[in-house]
């Protein structure tokens, strides 16, 4: 998922809620709808923009979904045997053309279109705690953490310095001057579990991947040698949380990593009891820019060809665990759309576009080019879905556009009702990649993310973390809602 890019304006949206506005308590009970008129609303969608025929082929489409193990058999090979896939490593490069190749298979049309990518490898990353209060003589501490995504190196033989602790970015800014110059700066800033566990994962994340994304920059304009950011995650097993960091434009460049929640805690503890010294080793490199590939593969419509439904998610994943969550599944989803096209003989009227994005997490540099070299045909593009929030149950479908889309999609909803998919979200957002498409209709599942931070950018964001009846639900509201938009009789409204 979800980078700094993606996920600080989603869930500043989520922060922000939605508003009911106040009812003048004075209109009088003619002017309002009534009981029954309000409840006949709820229950009556209608055919909207369907036929009988369509609405039965979405029940086919959701029904298929259901009982067929096409997402979860591509996701094990996807994440056990080609494995992490940063952007311009060789497994990016095979996960490719394995896609490519299976998008072939079921008859799509496939195109490799080329886009640059950055190439940062990881390399070495230790550090210990080498002085602190009480410490037995002849001893050191393990501190577990991992180096942030473009992130710049340490000297190769490491580096030692005191450690200095602010839990916030106020409080880096209240020390005083030159407190930090030389030191290790670490922003122990804490993910809020308890709006995760209340269903706003998002928002959690949202504030907390500022510290990510910023920390890098405060820690160099306060003159730090390097920085420590707490990990931006929920689980507390000891497990480091990568994702990408930015520098600012023409700012001192200093090593950047995550540390654990847990080695967090003992800096912090240990430092409001004296002086603490680290050794900190990070080896990471930036190599040049290589070329890659978004894989696009089209199922053609048999009635406006040139019309394009986007379903899509991003190819590329970090490098501590194999990108099961993040993002193997929205991947696999947005295959089977095609997968089912292929299996139950439906063509739409438009075309589906398949679309493996590359490189959404060091930059959606894949997204930008796409937009760039289809600038010309955009408004051809009349819907765009991206799956990228994992693979816990959807409980419907969140939509970027005019507020006249909950209408429009009511039937849709009813369809997935079945499977507790029939909610309808607006949103600002419904995807890093495709908010590059500007205008375009824009939808993803609505994903319960209460436990998707415990695993997200971590080495535990692997295969056995899918429940495969929830990817299944998630291939049902992505094929569905694809199907829907392609074969509507009349397009959405953004």
């Amino acid at each position: 998922m979800a980078t700094s890019r993606f996920s600080v304006p989603i869930a500043a949206l989520f922060l922000c809620g939605l508003t009911l506005a106040a009812q003048n308590q004075t209109q009088t009970q003619t002017q309002q709808p009534s009981m029954r008129q309000r409840l006949a609303r709820l229950t009556m969608a209608g055919n909207g923009a369907w036929s009988d025929t369509d609405l039965a082929n979405m029940a086919k489409i959701r029904d298929a979904a259901m009982s067929d193990d096409y997402a979860l058999t591509e996701l094990r090979h996807l994440t056990d045997n080609i494995g992490p896939r940063l952007s311009g490593s060789p497994q990016a490069q095979a996960a490719v053309e394995y896609v490519a190749s299976e998008m072939r298979a079921l008859g799509a049309e496939v195109q490799l279109e080329k886009t640059t990518v950055p190439h940062w490898v990881r390399g070495e990353e230790t550090a210990s705690l080498t002085t602190w209060p009480g410490q037995a003589a002849g001893t050191k501490q393990k501190i577990v953490l991992t180096a942030l995504g473009g992130s710049v190196a340490t000297p190769a033989d490491g580096l030692t310095a005191p450690v200095i602790v602010a839990n916030s970015f106020a409080e880096a800014h209240a020390l005083p001057a030159g407190a930090a110059k030389g030191k290790i700066l670490l922003l122990n800033e804490r993910f809020d579990k308890q709006l995760a566990a209340q269903g706003n994962g998002l928002a959690a994340y949202g504030h907390a991947v500022a510290y990510r994304a910023l920390g890098p920059s405060v820690a160099a304009a306060l003159g730090a040698s390097a920085v420590l950011v707490r990990s931006v995650g929920d689980a507390d097993y000891r497990l480091p949380h990568t994702g990408a960091t930015v520098y600012a434009e023409g700012d001192t460049k200093v090593p950047a990593a995550a540390v654990t929640a847990e080695d967090a805690d003992l800096i912090a503890n240990l430092a409001k009891q004296g002086p603490v010294t680290m050794r900190l080793t990070l080896t990471p490199q930036t190599l040049p820019p290589v070329t890659s590939y978004n894989v696009i593969a089209d199922w053609k419509g048999s009635e406006h060809p040139e019309q394009v439904v986007v379903v899509s998610g991003h190819l590329d994943s970090w490098d501590l665990g194999t990108g099961a969550i993040d993002d193997g599944a929205g991947i696999v989803v947005s295959m089977q759309t095609i997968h089912l096209m292929q299996k139950l003989g439906i063509h739409p009227k438009r075309t589906i576009r398949f679309i493996a994005w590359m490189d959404e997490e060091q930059g959606g540099e894949g997204a930008e080019t796409y937009a760039k070299d289809h600038a010309a045909d955009m408004s051809n593009h009349v819907g765009a879905l991206e799956s990228d929030l994992g693979a816990d149950h959807p409980d419907g479908i969140t939509y970027v556009g005019s507020s006249k889309l909950a209408d429009y999609l009511k039937p849709v909803a009813e369809v997935l009702d079945p499977i507790g998919a029939s909610t309808l979200t607006p949103a600002e957002e419904a995807g890093e990649d495709i908010s590059s498409l500007k205008n375009v209709p824009a939808f993803t599942p609505t994903q319960d993310s209460r436990f998707y931070f415990n695993y997200h950018h971590t080495a535990a964001d692997t295969f056995d973390k899918v429940d495969p009846k929830h990817l299944d639900e998630n291939a049902a509201v992505m094929a569905v809602v694809a199907y829907a938009l392609a074969q509507s009789s009349t397009p959405a409204q953004h």
